[in-house]
């Protein structure tokens, strides 16, 4: 089967229109009180190889839910007005899932370059899932 638009296309089109945060801003980012760092990987990548410190996970396939305040799986963190950036593993689902929100309208919405793979490969901070996030 012909794919239209495959997943290449589908994340450059996305990388076109959404912002890209390069690792080392992404790290400043951590402290800031008006930034909101999302880990939209699955629970099994996170208890494999951790997460950035402060990260609030959000399953990729839940955000569009938590996301709209008329979902009944509304999360408050996507109302708080801070800004939201997204990772991955490596910022492909992270791309579309910026892109996602942003469609829906949210502005104020990034994701970081390279996602944890990048993230690792800096040397920057790691921290275990939380316990009691462990189901």
């Amino acid at each position: 089967m012909a794919m239209k638009r495959g997943i290449k296309i589908l994340v450059a089109e996305a990388m076109e229109e959404i912002e890209t945060v390069p690792v080392d801003e992404a790290e400043k980012m951590m402290n800031d009180e008006n930034v909101t760092i999302f880990d939209i990987r699955d629970v099994r990548e996170l208890d494999r190889e951790g997460m950035i410190p402060g990260a609030v996970h959000t399953p990729r396939g839940m955000l569009e839910f938590w996301v709209d305040p008329d979902s009944p799986y509304h999360k408050e963190v996507f109302a708080t007005g801070k800004k939201m950036v997204f990772y991955c593993a490596a910022a492909w689902r992270s791309a579309l899932a910026t892109k996602a929100v942003q469609d829906m309208g949210l502005e104020n919405v990034a994701h970081i370059e390279g996602g944890f793979k990048a993230w690792k490969e800096s040397n920057k901070p790691i921290v275990e899932r939380p316990k009691k996030e462990k189901k």
